[in-house]
C-alpha cells in the first residue's frame, strides 16, 4: 500500500482568528485543483486528515474526486503553537528554526519537536491500520494523509530513521511525498503539487 502524505496547500493568514480555523487562500484552492488532477489522488482508497480547517478542505475534495469518506484524526494536526498564536512571518520562521534544531525544547510553549514526531507517528500507525480492512490487499490500496508540513517533515524524518532536521522540510505549503507502508521506505522526499 502507497501512502501520499500531502501538506495542505496555501491559507487565507487572519491574525483574528486561531490559526487552527484557517481556510485555503485562493491561490491554496488552485494548488488544490492541481492535487486533483493527479492520479493517484482520483484513486485513493482511503483519505485521512487533521481536524484542522485547512487540512479538512483539503481532503474533502480529495474524497470528493475519488469517492472515499475521510477519516479524522486530531493526532494528525500541527505542532501546538498555541502558546504564541499568530506571529509575523520573520519571528515564526526564526521559532520554527528553533523548534527544528531543539527538538527536545519547547520552544515559548510550543509543544516540543519530539512530542510533536511521537503523536504524527502513533497516529499515521493508526491510519494504516484503519485503512487496511478497507483498502483490501496491501498492494492495491492507495492511502492519502492531508496533514501539515511542520509534522509531515517530522513523520519523514522518523520514516528514514535520521534525526529531527529541518533540511528535511517542505519546499512550501501544498507539497507532498510518498511511502510505502509495509516497508515504511520514503519514495522521495516533498514536491510541489
Amino acid at each position: 500500500m502507497i501512502v501520499h502524505v500531502v501538506s495542505h496547500p496555501e491559507v487565507q493568514v487572519d491574525p483574528a482568528v486561531p490559526v487552527p480555523q484557517w481556510g485555503l487562500s485562493r491561490a491554496g484552492h488552485q494548488r488544490l485543483q492541481r492535487l486533483l488532477e493527479v492520479p493517484w489522488a482520483q484513486q485513493a482508497s482511503f483519505v485521512a486528515s487533521s481536524a484542522e480547517r485547512k487540512a479538512l478542505q483539503t481532503a474533502q475534495a480529495v474524497a470528493g474526486v475519488s469517492g472515499c469518506t475521510v477519516h479524522v484524526d486530531a493526532e494528525l494536526g500541527e505542532n501546538d503553537r498555541s502558546a504564541t498564536g499568530f506571529l509575523p512571518p520573520q519571528e515564526f520562521e526564526a521559532l520554527a528554526d528553533a523548534f527544528f534544531a531543539e527538538p527536545e525544547r519547547s520552544v515559548r510553549g510550543w509543544e516540543t519537536a519530539a512530542d510533536a514526531q511521537r503523536r504524527i507517528v502513533r497516529a499515521v500507525d493508526r491510519v494504516l491500520d484503519r485503512a487496511r480492512p478497507v483498502a483490501g490487499v496491501p498492494e492495491d490500496g492507495s492511502v492519502v494523509i492531508v496533514t501539515h508540513g511542520g509534522v509531515g517533515t517530522l513523520l519523514q524524518c522518523a520514516l528514514r530513521g535520521v534525526a529531527i532536521d529541518r533540511r528535511f522540510d517542505q519546499p512550501g505549503q501544498g507539497s507532498w511525498y510518498a511511502f510505502d507502508a509495509s516497508t515504511r521506505r520514503v519514495a522521495h522526499g516533498w514536491r510541489r503539487l
